[in-house]
């Protein structure tokens, strides 16, 4: 039997490179610049040769920013997460403002809602996402959305609001419809090892219908482990995974699906472009 906090092996380099478009390399054990490189350095071995690594709380999104200095394949992305804004102060919307204007924070997020656990009341929580998304505007950066039980308020909020420019669905949990529904506002879904889990059928059909210009690839790290090593540690590395999923899914090929991963996840996080593996 496997050791669950053994990692899975590093696959076999894709034909294309790709963006881990969500992950948290904190968690993920770094702790300094060595700790980033290393981790990196295993996603670029299987061609995942950028990330973007999230805050979930005001500590975090000092270290993100901080931490997308360090190397230049680390791009950072900061917010509130929804379960932490029971007390979401004045003070940690400045500050969390002040770093989501950072050079190389490129996204505002995560935010959203979260009705599964009762860390914060539905109110707070969404009282926090409308500031969020006035902040995603205002700095003129995607909104990078966690939405878990909470699909038909998450799209009623950003309809009243208005949403900025660019918003991405991270870890997209919602079925065929729901996924419809987001495509046609024209919203980009990130999937995660979620949609390669025997049980995620409902995800599948979501993962088959989006065009190739929606949708972005993550691991969401050191969560959400791609089939077969659910429950293992996961890592930037194992987007590569995904991507052959969703490419054996879409019957498309695997340099189809890195590329316009890639390719979409340079357009909404503004990233240079790369045009070799």
């Amino acid at each position: 039997m496997p050791n669950k906090k053994e990692r899975p092996p590093v696959p076999e380099r894709l034909p294309a490179p790709v963006v881990d478009a969500h992950t948290h390399l904190d968690a993920c054990g770094a702790v300094d610049a060595a700790g980033v490189a290393e981790i990196v350095d295993r996603a670029a071995a299987a061609g995942v040769t950028r990330v973007v690594t999230v805050a979930d709380d005001l500590a975090s999104a000092r270290w993100v920013t901080e931490a997308s200095t360090w190397d230049s394949r680390v791009f950072a992305a900061v917010a509130i997460h929804p379960t932490r804004t029971k007390d979401f102060s004045d003070t940690e919307r400045s500050e969390v403002e002040r770093l989501a204007r950072a050079d190389r924070v490129v996204a505002v997020g995560e935010t959203g809602l979260d009705y599964y656990w009762d860390y914060a009341p539905h109110d707070a929580q969404q009282e926090a996402f409308r500031w969020h998304i006035d902040l995603a505007k205002r700095v003129r950066k995607p909104l990078m959305i966690h939405d878990r039980d909470a699909h038909e308020d998450i799209l009623r909020i950003l309809a009243e609001e208005g949403a900025p420019e660019q918003v991405v669905f991270h870890c997209f949990s919602g079925d065929a419809d729901f996924a419809r529904r987001c495509v046609d506002a024209g919203y980009v879904l990130s999937f995660a090892g979620t949609v390669t889990f025997k049980n995620a059928r409902a995800l599948q059909d979501a993962a088959r219908l989006v065009p190739s210009e929606q949708f972005l690839v993550e691991t969401d790290a050191p969560f959400l482990t791609p089939h077969p090593f659910r429950g293992r540690a996961n890592e930037p590395y194992c987007t590569a995974y995904t991507v052959r999923y969703l490419a054996e899914l879409r019957q498309q090929p695997v340099q189809e699906i890195a590329t316009a991963a890639c390719r979409n996840a340079e357009r909404v996080f503004q990233l240079p472009s790369v045009t070799t593996s």
